[in-house]
This record gives structure tokens, C-alpha cells and sequence, in this order.
């Protein structure tokens, strides 16, 4: 398994790099006190005279959010108004249905493979609908299960006729 860096200490390093360098010490001289490559020095001086110290801070690890808080909030609001609302025409969000409204709404694309992750950062969770015929007449299997359904269970007989097995003891 790959270890895991420690970033606040990697930061603290570049830090001190940057106060060895301002104190007038060589790029060489920086790389061997702190234990790294001379290039990685060069790349901290250039940072540091392009933007200052705060360059060298670490900024946000992995790719860019495509939508903005506010925007994912708004998502979140269109998804539980439902499907219909969106103009479907049926209860049923998928993951295409959802994919069309975000770059409809918000002209991002999202690859149906990365939907759910979006969905489970807001909190949604995958679903299934229950399958039941459109045809099903609630009442009338109320009523069945009521009064029909006593009359076809049986009830054993009070004596059990014997049994030819030699393991049975009656």
C-alpha cells in the first residue's frame, strides 16, 4: 500500500527553504541543508519570486470542481422537486436524465461513470424502484387478504395419521 505523505511537513520544508533562500544562501547550499534535489530548490525560488511565500503553500490536491457550492445546492433542490418537474415523464431519475439536466442547467458535462459521486457528496444514495403493476387494485386485495384469505388456509387435523417411518416414535 502506498504511504501517505505528510503535507503539513512538506510545506513546513519549503517554508524553511524559502527563509534560507531569502536569507541570502545559495540554491546548493538551500537543497543539501534541507535534504532535497537542487531542481526542487530552483522550482522554489522561481515560486517564490513569481507569487512570494504564499506560492509555497499547498493549494487544493486533485482536479477543480466543475460546479460551485451554490450551483451543486441548486442541483441538489432540482433533483428533490423530481423528474417530472424536470419535464420527464416519469418519477425516475437515472443517471443520463441527471447527467442532461446538469448540462442543460449548467453547460458542465459530467461522464455518467462520475454522476454518483457528485450524488453521494450530496447526499443522495441509489435507489430502486418498487415493482409494481400499474393495474394493481389496492382495495380490492385489502379486501381479499380481509376476508379471503382465512378461508383457503387449512388447519392441520387434530390426530396426524401414523406414519410408516421407524424413526417416528408415534
Amino acid at each position: 500500500m502506498k504511504h501517505k505523505r505528510n503535507f503539513k511537513a512538506l510545506e513546513k520544508r519549503r517554508l524553511k527553504g524559502a527563509k534560507l533562500l531569502s536569507q541570502g544562501k545559495s540554491q546548493s547550499a538551500v537543497a543539501r541543508e534541507l535534504g532535497v534535489a537542487r531542481q526542487t530548490v530552483a522550482t522554489w525560488a522561481h515560486r517564490l519570486a513569481e507569487g512570494g511565500k504564499g506560492s509555497l503553500k499547498r493549494g487544493n490536491l486533485g482536479r477543480p470542481r466543475h460546479l460551485e457550492s451554490s450551483q451543486e445546492q441548486e442541483l441538489g433542490k432540482l433533483l428533490m422537486a423530481g423528474a417530472l418537474a424536470a419535464g420527464y415523464p416519469t418519477e425516475l431519475w437515472t443517471l443520463p436524465r441527471i447527467g442532461k439536466v446538469i448540462a442543460e442547467r449548467f453547460g458542465v458535462q459530467y461522464s455518467v461513470g462520475h454522476l454518483w459521486r457528485l450524488l453521494r457528496r450530496l447526499g443522495f444514495s441509489c435507489q430502486k424502484p418498487e415493482k409494481r403493476a400499474l393495474q394493481r387494485n389496492e382495495p380490492e386485495i385489502a379486501r381479499c387478504k380481509r376476508h379471503g384469505w382465512p378461508a383457503l388456509k387449512t388447519k392441520p387435523s387434530e390426530k396426524a395419521a401414523a406414519s410408516s417411518s421407524s424413526t417416528n416414535p408415534a
